[in-house]
């Protein structure tokens, strides 16, 4: 790696204030204007780079990492997961990978909360039907929702993220459950009232709501699958900010088509940009377009963490946010 000017290759348009900061520190190249890159593309910076710079949707697979130069030493990912990084071909070819962890945790746990609230009270519905010209006035039996208060919400993935979100819900009377594989430090519980299920299982066919706050790994994938799905009470809603694939979407769809789960908000996919069509013709299920951490100031933060990464690794020292492994 040059130590002076190291080669960065960022594969998506991030903030003005990263990018202009990055052209004065690093022989940087940008993506300007915004074109996803396909794997040809990737290949090929990553055969130039020392340093790539992804986002969340670049899948950089084992593949690709095979084929990297041996002068690409960094991968330093804008986002907190990175469940698009074959972290095992990286750590093989010796190539340190990085996140932008914390940054992100209120952003997302605000928008978690936002549609806990959206999804029962159907806003969407209500917000459509205003829009298109048919309401006729109030009515008593106009659109009437589920009261959150004195519910049970069902965490799946007692993190940053979560934890956050479960000290928001606790300000709206709901009552805080979650799953992990160990319960959180014991001044959290007592703190949030908050019981652990080690059964996942369990906690699913007790739920008034669930929130899956989990990150993405081989251990996580369909975490909620079928099964567990089928599990959920057909008064209950699921709602999703971490990543699509911890749920089998396709059996999610179907399960809300027949009147088995009472809703859904979702901001990620299984296979994004796709989303299964059945979801998308479903009135009780609010979709959004990934867009928990879309908060000026969390892009910027995460900005900032890339930069301090790369300056980091350029210099010598061991980046902040180095990533060993993912767990849940």
């Amino acid at each position: 790696m040059n130590s002076n000017k190291p080669v960065v290759i960022v594969t998506r348009k991030l903030p003005e204030a990263t990018e202009a900061r990055m052209m004065e520190l690093f022989d940087t190249r940008l993506n300007v204007d915004d074109t996803p890159m396909d794997s040809a593309t990737l290949i090929a910076a990553m055969q130039e780079a020392d340093v790539l710079v992804p986002t969340v949707t670049d899948n950089i697979n084992a593949d690709l990492i095979a084929q990297a130069g041996d002068q690409l030493k960094l991968i330093a990912n804008y986002g907190n997961g990175v469940d698009n990084v074959d972290l095992p071909a990286a750590r093989e070819r010796g190539i340190t990978v990085t996140n932008t962890p914390g940054v992100l945790t209120e952003d997302t746990a605000d928008m978690t909360m936002a549609l806990l609230l959206a999804v029962p009270r159907r806003l969407s519905e209500g917000a459509r039907l205003l829009r298109s010209g048919a309401w006729m006035g109030w009515s008593p039996t106009l659109l009437t929702g589920r009261r959150i208060w004195g519910k049970q919400l069902g965490i799946v993935g007692m993190g940053r993220i979560g934890t956050a979100l479960a000290r928001r819900a606790r300000g709206f009377g709901l009552e805080i459950h979650y799953h992990n594989r160990r319960p959180v430090h014991p001044d959290i519980e007592d703190e949030l009232d908050a019981t652990h299920w080690e059964s996942l299982d369990q906690m699913l066919a007790r739920m008034d709501i669930i929130s899956v706050n989990c990150p993405h790994t081989p251990a996580t994938f369909h975490l909620l699958s079928r099964r567990r799905l089928e599990l959920i009470q057909p008064h209950a809603y699921l709602v999703n900010t971490s990543r699509g694939e911890v749920i089998d979407e396709r059996a999610l769809g179907e399960l809300i088509e027949a009147g088995k789960i009472a809703g859904a908000g979702l901001d990620v996919y299984e296979h994004e940009p796709a989303v299964d069509p059945r979801l998308l013709a479903s009135d009780n299920v609010l979709l959004l377009p990934h867009l928990s951490s879309a908060t000026v100031e969390g892009r910027q933060e995460m900005g900032e963490k890339v930069l301090v990464n790369i300056r980091a690794f350029a210099d010598g020292h061991t980046p902040p946010d180095r990533v060993l492994e993912m767990m849940f």
